[in-house]
């Protein structure tokens, strides 16, 4: 007998609906994104041509990986850089996030604009707020927000010249291009899974690219368990193996496993088994093995080799696949990283070192190839341990950032307060006037000391002892993640230097400057 429709589980029919609703949503997406290409081509190069920025600045990703980070919620402020896009004097910039920004680091960074007043940049910047300081997503808070996407909407004079840029992507992304009717100047979120570690393994193979030796797509504590074991056995000197979640942030998502004791005789499985939960060490510091396994459970992951070396480096390259498909070489740096094993990011030195920067370049273009083929645009950054043997550098792809991240913004302001090139053929960045500049960034200037400092404190004590960026010298010190000074004791800095002696130089002279207003 046939049952009544109204006898259907109504779960079923919602299910079906939400499906219907995505693929509804992908089909416009799709139709939407076209308009990059052309976009690229006629807007994007021409600095006069009438254009509308959104900058979405959220961090859609894991909550609990993301609580790890001190001040997590004010990382917002590192995309404020894209301000600087306002010296382009018929663009208008469109600036969403959770809380609103305190007016003085607005000002701040208005001033840096070279060549346009700053009257003229304010009156074509939108600034909007969700008013919200919950752990959910920007996007998501916006897209909860039918009045703040209304006047999202107002505020693009023409959509067909308007596009968003974003930290990363997610479906939440794309639901709010179809929402704003603006493309994505970023990965198709239905490609960023090629970011995960797992898949980054995967793609550093079939570019060619040497990586440590290791396991991917593993599921639970056994597949893990298995890893270890045969790894050891694969090389029965190995120290060390890092385990990874997928998609873990900054380096707070690894671990490391030491097989020191295991000994020769016994069983190596059983052992590994018996001390993983005991001997694995996180650089998150809040991280415990119960919440750890949780989460690979969850989210999958990887086990590797650690790489050993006297000398020891962790270089990154920047790149960016544009709407036309071609691959561009953005920068190189050699990362300042911390944490219990050296693992979590710190900051960056720029360029990378002349001794492999032009190498990890060419590791770069290949692995942007391979993502090109996928159809992946936008930017992204590939990290790497280098180890030197003998005369020469050895590296080892280790992880692929599908979406900006700490090396993003630094980059930025240096281009846009000096509006110069990235020599590709030399590694190296240079003036209008062909002067090399460099420069020592960090996200994590931080001391309990600098609680109740305010923007307004840090940008007078810059002033006051000649570190405020000099437009004539085109050296000085940039601040970000201003508004987590006064809570975290936390902010952000670019040192720009004409060598990396003075970019470090002027590193080391705000830490004395804020210790010692600190001890006042």
């Amino acid at each position: 007998m046939l049952k009544d429709s109204h006898n259907f589980p109504t779960n079923g029919l919602n299910v079906l609906s939400d499906s219907l609703r995505d693929i509804t949503i992908e089909q416009k997406f799709a139709t939407i994104q076209k308009r990059m290409a052309p976009m690229f081509e006629t807007v994007f190069p021409d600095p006069l041509a009438p254009r509308t920025v959104i900058v979405i600045p959220s961090l859609t990703m894991d909550a609990e990986e993301l609580n790890k980070i001190s001040g997590i919620y004010h990382y917002e402020e590192r995309m404020l850089c894209l301000l600087m896009l306002l010296q382009l004097p018929r663009t208008n910039l469109i600036f969403v996030t959770s809380q609103p920004v305190h007016e003085a680091i607005i000002d701040y960074y208005l001033h840096l604009l070279p060549g346009i007043p700053g009257y003229h940049a304010r009156r074509r910047l939108t600034l909007l707020s969700c008013h919200d300081g919950s752990s959910i997503s920007l996007t998501e808070k916006i897209l909860q927000r039918p009045r703040l996407l209304d006047r999202i909407r107002a505020a693009i004079p023409n959509p067909e010249v308007a596009h968003i840029t974003c930290f990363n992507t997610t479906p939440l992304e794309r639901r709010l291009a179809v929402e704003l009717n603006a493309p994505l100047y970023a990965c198709d979120p239905a490609l960023t899974h090629w970011g995960s570690k797992s898949n980054g393994r995967k793609v550093f193979q079939a570019a060619g690219v040497p990586l440590p030796m290791g396991f991917e797509d593993l599921r639970d504590e056994q597949d893990i368990i298995n890893a270890l074991t045969q790894l050891k056995e694969a090389q029965p000197s190995l120290r060390k193996a890092v385990v990874k979640l997928n998609d873990g942030f900054s380096g707070e998502g690894n671990a490391v496993f030491s097989y020191e004791g295991c000994g020769v005789n016994g069983n190596l499985r059983s052992w590994i088994a018996t001390e993983l939960p005991k001997r694995l060490r996180f650089e998150a510091a809040t991280e415990t093995w119960a919440s750890f396994s949780q989460k690979f459970r969850q989210m999958q992951g990887i086990v590797e080799s650690w790489i050993d070396g006297e000398d020891k480096r962790s270089p990154s390259v920047q790149c960016r696949i544009n709407p036309l498909g071609q691959t561009e070489i953005v920068s190189t740096h050699d990362q300042v990283l911390g944490g219990p094993s050296g693992q979590i990011f710190l900051g960056c030195t720029f360029p990378a070192d002349a001794e492999y920067r032009l190498e990890i370049q060419e590791a770069g273009r290949r692995i942007g190839e391979v993502l090109q083929q996928q159809g992946v645009i936008g930017r992204f950054a590939v990290d790497f341990i280098s180890v030197r043997e003998g005369d020469s550098w050895q590296h080892y792809a280790i992880e692929i950032n599908l979406r900006k991240g700490g090396t993003t913004h630094p980059f930025l302001m240096l281009q846009f307060l000096t509006n110069g090139i990235y020599d590709v053929g030399e590694g190296q960045y240079f003036t209008p006037m062909a002067q090399p500049r460099y420069y020592y960034a960090s996200d994590n200037v931080h001391s309990n000391a600098y609680l109740g400092l305010t923007p307004d404190d840090l940008v007078d004590l810059a002033v006051l002892n000649g570190l405020h960026f000099s437009g004539a010298t085109q050296q000085g010190v940039v601040f970000h993640l201003m508004g987590a000074l006064s809570e975290f004791g936390k902010f952000g800095t670019v040192c720009i230097g004409d060598s990396p002696e003075r970019a470090k130089k002027l590193y080391k002279k705000t830490i004395n400057t804020l210790e010692q207003a600190a001890n006042l």
